[in-house]
């Protein structure tokens, strides 16, 4: 795993937002995550799509982790809608759970990254994690220079 440890660590969010609160699937995944050296903000559940933005934006997050058990997943397109309007696109985004197949092209169509349904290994979803961070960060870089 000491390959998959970046410098500074990667800065991730781990929530779920609406009204799920199954929440054992995310605190695993976010432990995965905390193990292989990056720095996790979890959250309880229930949380809106504007305090994910919020702290996304305060907590300088270059991931955001979902879960989604109770069809939660059919609100993602407007957090990823109002990612964008805050100029936040480079953010990855990926999302673990209950999602049935019939509805997974719509959420990677509204920019989500990765899906993970039930049975997802520690490693596959770790180094996902990672190759969407080191995206993330040359997409910084990128949008730096053109901004200067």
């Amino acid at each position: 795993m000491d390959e998959q440890k970046v410098s500074p660590p990667a800065r991730i969010l781990v929530t779920k937002i609406g009204l799920d609160g199954h929440d054992r699937g995310s605190r695993i995944v976010a432990s995965y995550l905390r193990d292989a050296g990056m720095e996790v903000i979890y959250t309880p559940p229930w949380q809106s799509i504007d305090a994910v933005v919020n702290m996304t934006i305060q907590e300088d997050i270059e991931l955001i982790g979902l879960s989604s058990l109770a069809t939660d997943h059919l609100i993602v397109p407007e957090l990823m809608q109002r990612l964008s309007s805050e100029g936040l696109d480079e953010i990855g985004v990926i999302l673990g759970g209950i999602v049935p197949d019939n509805e997974r092209l719509s959420l990677l169509e509204a920019g989500v990254n990765e899906i993970f349904g039930p049975g997802a290994c520690r490693e596959e979803i770790v180094a996902s994690v990672h190759e969407l961070v080191m995206q993330t960060r040359k997409a910084r870089v990128i949008n730096q220079e053109i901004d200067r």
